[in-house]
């Protein structure tokens, strides 16, 4: 139709809160920024030692060489989690979803139960309640009832649960082989195209 605007024109809201798993954040925004795609970037207090402990990312300036600055002033737009008036507050200002990752149980909670204490959960409540691609990716284990119970929550309401639980059959080779495994899955859950990985059964040999 003329005139439509695609969803890719649109930001894609990326969140990192407190749950390990800093890895997948950093390569997943890495990815991100590669396939052109601008991104509204929020980090928790928690999310900001989480990248310190685990992927050594001291401050906004470490993630910015990371992922390039030329990129980051293309496509990147930071925003504090403690501003709750910010764009990705709001229904009006138009996304073509959310992601994140890692998500702590605590931000599930409050993602199931509608509860926005944060930016990070109120634009996730505006995913959900716009009809918004919501993905949250949990690392924890073992699971609680409660925790189980906040996924099928979540679910039902219109999110993808997609846990940070790496296959092997793609035999890694290392951690970096690990980690491209989730963050394939969740820029196939986005329509994003990528190169990490060989899909099951590109290999395999056509039959006659």
């Amino acid at each position: 139709m003329s005139g439509t605007v695609s969803e890719a024109a649109y930001p894609l809201v990326l969140a990192i809160t407190g749950a390990s798993g800093a890895p997948y954040a950093v390569r997943l925004l890495e990815q991100l920024v590669r396939a052109e795609r601008r991104v509204w970037l929020i980090v928790s207090s928690h999310g900001w030692r989480l990248l310190q402990t685990e992927a050594g990312v001291r401050d906004l300036a470490a993630l910015r060489h990371r992922v390039g600055p030329a990129a980051w002033e293309r496509f990147v737009t930071t925003f504090d989690d403690n501003d709750r008036g910010a764009a990705p507050a709001s229904g009006s200002a138009r996304s073509s979803g959310m992601v994140i990752c890692p998500c702590s149980m605590g931000t599930l909670s409050a993602v199931s139960q509608g509860t926005s204490r944060s930016l990070v959960e109120r634009a996730a409540d505006v995913a959900l309640k716009e009809r918004r691609r919501l993905i949250l990716v949990p690392r924890e284990t073992p699971l609680s009832v409660v925790h189980l119970e906040n996924m099928l929550r979540v679910t039902r309401a219109g999110a993808t649960v997609l846990p940070a639980a790496p296959g092997f059959y793609h035999e890694p080779r290392d951690i970096d082989d690990l980690v491209d495994f989730i963050v394939a899955r969740i820029l196939d859950h986005l329509g994003v195209d990528h190169a990490l990985g060989t899909r099951w059964g590109a290999d395999a040999p056509e039959e006659e």
